[in-house]
């Protein structure tokens, strides 16, 4: 039987002691983003990381002035720190994907910045089909969701029983699904990146 020593040797407890306090960090951090920012709202494109983007945003309007669709709105007072930010609501008007991005372009401070790529590997949110409530997954022929997505069947398109087939590498989240789907609530679920 060999016999091993009861404490660690030097090296491993210097690896316990960073990952523990490395562990002990994250969770820190994550406390503190939850206190700044409870909630969380779909931030318009090229939007920094919640706590990043609250404190660099200026609360100016430019991006809400610069959307085509005017899809950005301000968030009220009830969002104690994140009030007067901008976020989308997807159920009241969808992102659409403008390939310039010109909400990010007309940021004077950085809090929304243009990606280096583009729509290329970027996203707003997370997409979330919930099959109850699809009409199709009932029968029913519908199409409004694919028909009205902009980034068209590289994003969502239809299996062939006639269901929304959702891709991920495709989507960029911005919602118009969510808008375009004729039931209430939506069958669609976005949900904004932690981050």
């Amino acid at each position: 039987m060999v016999k091993r020593p009861l404490l660690p040797r030097f090296g491993d407890r210097r690896e316990l002691f960073r990952s523990t306090v490395g562990q002990w960090l994250e969770r820190v951090v994550e406390r503190a983003e939850q206190a700044v920012a409870p909630e969380r709202y779909l931030r318009p494109p090229g939007a920094l990381p919640e706590v990043s983007f609250l404190a660099a945003c200026t609360r100016c309007g430019d991006c809400i002035t610069a959307c085509p669709p005017f899809a950005i709105r301000k968030v009220g007072t009830q969002g104690g720190l994140a009030a007067g930010t901008p976020y989308i609501d997807a159920t009241i008007q969808a992102c659409i994907a403008c390939e310039d991005m010109p909400c990010a372009a007309a940021c004077p401070t950085e809090a929304l910045t243009l990606p280096a790529q583009g729509w290329s590997g970027y996203r707003l949110a997370s997409l979330e089909l919930v099959p109850e409530r699809c009409v199709t997954f009932s029968g029913t022929s519908c199409r409004a969701c694919t028909d009205a997505c902009p980034r068209g069947e590289a994003a969502l398109s239809v299996d062939e029983d006639g269901h929304p087939l959702f891709k991920i590498e495709g989507c960029v989240g911005c919602g118009t699904c969510v808008r375009a789907c004729i039931t209430r609530p939506s069958s669609f679920i976005l949900r904004p990146l932690e981050g």
